[in-house]
């Protein structure tokens, strides 16, 4: 005799597409607070660093970086003064490429007299470029300049900082965040990743989502 196969009941796959259209939901819910958090602290990022500079100021009255006397204001046997033509002259300038690696450069040197003086973590040891630059939330360089050195053309400021390897996505929801929503205009902008000399910034239409990009902002 022939036993009569069972199926699912209507009530029993509505019961488990609202259980799956839940657990989609959470997914994207939860992605999407990660990715709220990673934007939080790009941004984090953007802020203390002028807060480093003012505290070093209101400290020693020198540009962490720029500090000629670097060496008797920060405690540490690694205190570096910078050297080199137009060098460490207390002039008010950063000296160096965002992005440099030479030990003698005062945007370079600026990471290690901020952390001597305590106003931010990090390692203080210049001879190791890969544990001594840092990082911000998605493992981009983050690094600082004088506005000639800026890496954006037309931004305006004393000093750029500048975050390296962010997602488009990101860049947007950064410069809503803390500029005026325009990749191209503003105190903060956007370039191709690893930018070192001046470049127009990209509009915000022609930002692709998933590509990393440079984001500067000046202050």
């Amino acid at each position: 005799m022939k036993r009569k196969q069972a199926g699912f009941t209507l009530i029993e796959i509505a019961i488990v597409l609202v259980i799956v259209g839940l657990l989609l939901g959470g997914v994207l819910k939860g992605q999407e607070l990660i990715n709220s958090a990673k934007v939080k602290n790009l941004a984090t990022d953007f802020k203390n660093i002028p807060v480093f500079i003012y505290g070093y100021q209101d400290k020693y009255k020198a540009l962490p970086g720029d500090d000629s006397g670097a060496v008797a204001h920060v405690a540490g046997v690694l205190a570096t003064t910078p050297v080199g033509a137009g060098i460490g002259r207390a002039d008010g300038v950063i000296n160096g490429s965002w992005a440099s690696t030479t030990q003698t450069d005062e945007s370079y040197l600026f990471w290690q007299h901020v952390r001597l003086a305590g106003l931010a973590p990090g390692a203080t040891d210049t001879t190791t470029p890969a544990t001594y630059i840092p990082k911000n939330a998605v493992g981009g360089d983050i690094g600082i300049t004088s506005a000639a050195a800026s890496p954006v053309s037309n931004l305006r400021g004393s000093y750029i900082v500048c975050s390296n390897a962010i997602a488009g996505k990101f860049t947007k929801q950064l410069d809503v965040t803390l500029d005026d929503g325009n990749t191209a205009t503003g105190s903060l902008q956007v370039v191709a990743a690893g930018t070192t000399v001046a470049t127009a910034a990209t509009a915000t239409t022609a930002i692709a989502d998933d590509t990393t990009y440079l984001v500067c902002m000046g202050f």
